[in-house]
């Protein structure tokens, strides 16, 4: 009888042991969890401020066209007439 008594003992005793790296496991697995939410969330700044950085470089390559540099005619020339495209839109939408 004792020894069916230590099997069970040693059985509640491994059955403990298991909860209770489950519960750590599961401590662990939601760290992780909260760690790549604010992971992905760092991540989403990081691309709205370079996209952010990118509109302002752009901008800049237009102001340096305007005031002469001859670096980025064609680009500044292109955005310009897109610009009046644009407009020409807007203004025969607000004719009609």
């Amino acid at each position: 009888m004792s020894n069916i008594e230590d099997i069970v003992d040693s059985l509640e005793n491994k059955i403990s042991k298991v909860l209770h790296k489950l519960e750590l496991l599961k401590l662990a697995n939601s760290k992780l969890s909260k760690e790549l939410e604010a992971s992905k969330q760092e991540i989403q700044n990081q691309k709205k401020l370079n996209a952010q950085w990118e509109e302002k470089y752009e901008a800049l390559k237009v102001a340096n066209t305007i005031l002469g540099s001859d670096d980025n005619k064609r680009e500044t020339k292109l955005k310009i007439n897109a610009l009046i495209r644009e407009i020409d839109y807007c203004i025969a939408q607000l004719s009609d």
